[in-house]
């Protein structure tokens, strides 16, 4: 980017003005006085067009993103390359501006280009990290653009490097816990088994330690036991799996009884979600039609298009679920169980979803859940060898649907009845 410091001093003095007037200027007035300053004096302005512009790029007054978001994020990024790398703020400004470029080339389906820059914020993150010792910014971010690309080894990687990074400072207000979660998830998807497992034991610990102390909810604790049995059933480990369930199902008796003992907002239901997805991401076929959001990382970390598709497939599966179950009625043995499959991605997307926008998430997918576990009852008692594990995994969901809604006595009785189709009963 070019700067003259032959500038017209009216227009100098005209943008000076429109930034020290009292009253709120709009986003388009405050880039547009900066272009004029940046010319003038770069090392003084050009930070501050580079975040105006990005600002604009989202103008909060209109309430969605800018018609020219990307073209005004593309400029941020040329206008944070034109600071002097001498500058302090150089690299900060960089990486933000990065940042809001990458979201919006993903949004727009350029996503090799968006995650160019993702690798671009990672360079920075690493360079920063040389210097302050703390953990390279942006490598969560490369993480999941990786698994979006199907790139599982490297996203484990990537991941693997970050939670050594953060793990010797602890949970650090609930921010290690989604690491972890992401961590295990990119481990799974790799086929590093025995490592998925480790650390989700180091998460099964971590959550019954921060629950023992009353620094996190009871519920994580029981999530992350339900989830940790469903990988070890995974992996061919039933024995270790059911003693896991056991202890699962001594936490939920107690609280059944006692009751979360303060509340903790949204946020287990938020890891509840998480956890749901991961474990819904075995059964659900690659996608033709584009990515699949990263396993184990909550929608937010989640790209534009990848979560647009994910979402909007709610409708097309609803309709496809429709459609099957009529066909099952006539011929269960080629349809039933590919409905029940079906209907539990519809179930995963539908819970995500509704968990991410509102916390009345509850009565949005409640039916949802009772249906699913209606239909495999109908699988149990057509194929009772495949089907009656397909009705205990179905009830274990409903129950993590009922601790997520904070109705325990109900989330007790499905744990219960689905450890006794399990064999798993004292």
């Amino acid at each position: 980017m070019h700067h003259s410091g032959n500038v017209d001093q009216d227009d100098i003095v005209r943008a000076r003005n429109v930034l020290l007037a009292s009253g709120r200027r709009t986003p388009r007035e405050e880039v547009d006085a900066y272009r004029v300053l940046a010319q003038a004096s770069p090392s003084s302005y050009l930070p501050l067009l580079a975040r105006a512009l990005q600002r604009l790029s989202y103008d909060t007054s209109r309430g969605r993103p800018h018609p020219d978001s990307l073209a005004l994020c593309e400029e941020a990024v040329a206008v944070a390359r034109s600071i002097d790398t001498a500058e302090p703020a150089c690299a900060d400004v960089l990486y933000e501006a990065l940042d809001s470029c990458q979201r919006e080339l993903y949004a727009v389906g350029r996503r090799a280009e968006g995650l160019a820059m993702r690798a671009e914020m990672l360079a920075i993150g690493r360079a920063q990290a040389e210097l302050s010792g703390a953990p390279a910014a942006g490598l969560s971010k490369w993480a999941a653009g990786l698994a979006e690309e199907g790139r599982y080894a490297e996203a484990a990687d990537a991941m693997t490097e970050l939670v050594a990074a953060i793990l010797p400072y602890g949970p650090a207000s609930g921010g290690l816990a989604w690491s972890l979660l992401e961590w295990i998830a990119a481990l799974h998807d790799a086929g590093r088994s025995s490592e998925a497992l480790s650390a989700f034991e180091k998460l099964v610990s971590m959550e019954a330690a921060e629950a023992a102390n009353d620094r996190g909810p009871m519920a994580c604790h029981l999530y992350s036991l339900i989830g940790y049995a469903q990988m070890l059933d995974a992996c061919g480990r039933g024995e270790q799996a059911a003693l896991v369930r056991q202890e699962a199902l001594a936490l939920l008796t107690q609280w059944a009884d006692t009751d979360e003992r303060k509340s903790w907002s949204s946020y287990e239901a938020s890891f509840w979600a998480v956890l749901l997805s991961f474990s819904g991401a075995d059964g659900e076929r690659p996608a033709s039609d584009g990515p699949r959001p990263p396993s184990g990382a909550a929608p937010i970390e989640w790209s534009p298009d990848a979560k647009r598709r994910y979402f909007d497939s709610r409708h097309v599966l609803r309709d496809e679920v429709d459609t099957l179950a009529v066909r099952a009625t006539e011929d269960p043995d080629q349809y039933l169980a590919e409905v029940v499959r079906l209907h539990r991605v519809l179930t995963v997307r539908s819970a995500v979803y509704w968990e991410h926008r509102t916390h009345l998430f509850a009565e949005r997918v409640r039916s949802l859940f009772d249906e699913g576990v209606g239909l495999a009852r109908q699988l149990s008692q057509h194929d009772p060898a495949d089907g009656t594990r397909t009705l205990a995994r179905t009830l274990i969901d409903r129950s993590t649907f009922y601790i997520a809604a904070c109705e325990f006595r109900p989330a007790l009785d499905d744990f219960r009845e689905a450890l006794g189709y399990l064999g798993e009963t004292n």
